[in-house]
């Protein structure tokens, strides 16, 4: 029940981070891509989508999460990761726009330690369910 209630809260809390995936997924959207809602967040996948995953991130990626906006290469893409990337969902719930200065200082943090900038952030260790 509180979930509920917190809902329109936490969309809001978010927000700053969605609106930088709004013009991916509109991009994508107009160049052949698809969507669908699963689980309260809306999934892209293919077109510019596709693009951006594979050419305009520093690693490539076969999906991300930008607010209440998962981006993926294909369907397929989405599938696979649908778990991990609504736990990026739930901490951009938690973190709002927060979460993009924390997510790349955890990865500074890890690199700095002599870890994996992205295995060993504590966003990614938490999506992959590896806390310690």
């Amino acid at each position: 029940m509180l979930r509920l209630v917190t809902l329109p809260f936490r969309y809001l809390w978010a927000l700053p981070v969605t609106l930088l995936g709004v013009p991916i997924a509109l991009l994508a959207l107009v160049t052949g891509g698809r969507a669908r809602v699963e689980r309260g967040a809306l999934e892209v996948h293919g077109g510019f989508a596709r693009f951006f995953l594979l050419r305009c991130l520093a690693v490539k990626a076969s999906a991300m999460c930008l607010g209440h906006i998962v981006l993926g290469q294909d369907r397929a893409c989405l599938d696979h990761s649908r778990d991990h990337e609504h736990v990026h969902v739930r901490q951009c719930e938690r973190w709002g726009a927060f979460i993009v200065p924390a997510y790349l200082l955890s990865s500074f943090l890890a690199w700095r330690r002599g870890d994996h900038f992205y295995f060993d952030n504590r966003f990614e260790r938490e999506a992959y369910g590896l806390n310690r």
